[in-house]
């Protein structure tokens, strides 16, 4: 299967580039050449615009005190492991208690650095960081892997309890829908939502499938209009056969 998500509003938007973002940056980190460090501080520098916003922080913290008073709830439910959900509340207190340690604006200690600024301001230049624009930074790049980890890893550090609390969130946002079997007639599905307006709409397909999934949403219908893969074309056309997909509509309560 082949999956796709489709974020329906800003917040959870936000959340989902971050992610994608963190998991980036890791796999980047993890390799040996100049040549990956070098996109891994790419990556970093979208990271820091990516949560520039003044009140992500205080966003995520609110939702995850939210989500502690909705699991609180549910203990005595003989219908859910005290265990499991003794697990998530004690995450939710640990991710609430780094978040907080966190001074200031969330990245402070990046733009506090001249060099990284300096190397972030030639990078939105087409061929802005060759060695005679910036030789320091082509000094850097010819350090040891390990002193050029070192740096990455104290870099990126300071985010990470960012990171996990985007983890956990899009954790319990994702595991509070339930699957459901559709098939688009000729390509297209539309179904009225009655009111009901899901955060996250999780889209799968099998992976053979020669088609792409748009969707437009709101409280009122949803709208999913499959196109064809064909990226040899100019324009986009719709795929005129049925589609069997599982769709699961993601809410936190």
């Amino acid at each position: 299967m082949i999956s796709y998500e489709f974020p329906l509003n800003e917040r959870v938007r936000t959340l989902l580039r971050l992610e994608d973002l963190f998991m980036r940056i890791e796999r980047f980190i993890l390799r040996a050449e100049c040549e990956d460090h070098h996109a891994a501080l790419g990556v970093l520098f979208e990271i820091l615009e990516v949560a520039s916003r003044a009140d992500l922080k205080s966003d995520l913290l609110q939702e995850l005190e939210r989500q502690k008073k909705v699991l609180n709830a549910l203990h005595n439910n003989p219908a859910i492991s005290e265990d499991a959900l003794d697990a998530v509340l004690g995450e939710i207190e640990q991710d609430c208690a780094r978040l907080l340690e966190i001074n200031g604006k969330i990245g402070q200690h990046l733009r506090d650095n001249e060099w990284l600024m300096g190397i972030k301001q030639r990078a939105v230049i087409p061929g802005g960081v060759c060695e005679f624009d910036l030789p320091s930074y082509h000094y850097w790049q010819h350090q040891p892997q390990a002193q050029r980890l070192a740096d990455l890893q104290a870099w990126l550090t300071p985010l990470l309890p960012l990171k996990d609390a985007i983890a956990l969130m899009l954790k319990l946002l994702r595991e509070s829908g339930r699957s459901h079997r559709f098939t688009a007639h000729h390509g297209t599905f539309q179904q009225m939502q009655g009111g009901r307006v899901a955060q996250l709409l999780c889209l799968s397909l099998e992976e053979g499938t020669p088609c792409i999934p748009e969707i437009s949403a709101n409280k009122y219908a949803l709208n999913i209009r499959f196109v064809a893969a064909n990226f040899s074309s100019a324009k986009t056309a719709l795929y005129e056969h049925d589609v069997d997909f599982n769709l699961v509509f993601c809410s936190l309560q």
